[in-house]
């Protein structure tokens, strides 16, 4: 499995889903999907997954999942990136360019409004659930690898910093800031 098929996976995902902004009904239609590939396919899937999870792994990210959240651990880092995979692609690719996009998107603004997290863990188990259905076993130990980059310096700062967030991402600090 390679990028482009992993997103279609997501994308019929989505047109599956009743509501294709919730992150867990695209997880679990995903992961029923993908049970049904071959195994070796299955076990290709969690490197993508991976590398999409570095490729998003930036301070402008972080910041903006931050900001929507009201915080944001290491952990709900990894889960709001699990989301804004479930997301698609091109939701993906556009907000990973220019994280202050995220302010565009409708469930975003609901998120402001209805003072809900944007999260889905359940993105990051979409092939290890998908493998132990398909195979009854475990993905092997080395199914994938993950470097992430080094985070950019001039990110460093306390993300508390209302004034400093509402230069760097002022769509998002208007919605949820001000």
């Amino acid at each position: 499995m390679d990028r482009r098929q992993f997103w279609q996976l997501i994308e019929s995902a989505r047109n599956q889903a009743s509501d294709p902004d919730d992150g867990e009904d695209v997880a679990g239609r995903a992961t029923s999907q993908l049970a049904t590939y071959p195994a070796e396919e299955i076990v290709a899937a969690q490197q993508v997954l991976w590398d999409l999870m570095a490729d998003s792994y930036t301070n402008p990210l972080w910041a903006a999942a931050y900001v929507i959240n009201g915080g944001c651990s290491d952990d709900g880092f990894d889960y709001f990136r699990g989301w804004l995979i479930a997301q698609g692609r091109e939701t993906f690719e556009r907000v990973v360019a220019d994280p202050d996009a995220l302010a565009e998107l409708p469930v975003v603004r609901a998120a402001a409004a209805g003072g809900f997290d944007l999260e889905c863990e359940e993105t990051l188990s979409i092939v290890w659930n998908a493998h132990i259905v398909a195979t009854g076993g475990q993905l092997p130990d080395d199914a994938f690898t993950i470097r992430y980059p080094e985070l950019d310096p001039a990110w460093n700062f306390d993300f508390d910093d209302h004034g400093e967030m509402t230069r760097r991402l002022p769509r998002l600090a208007a919605l949820h800031l001000g």
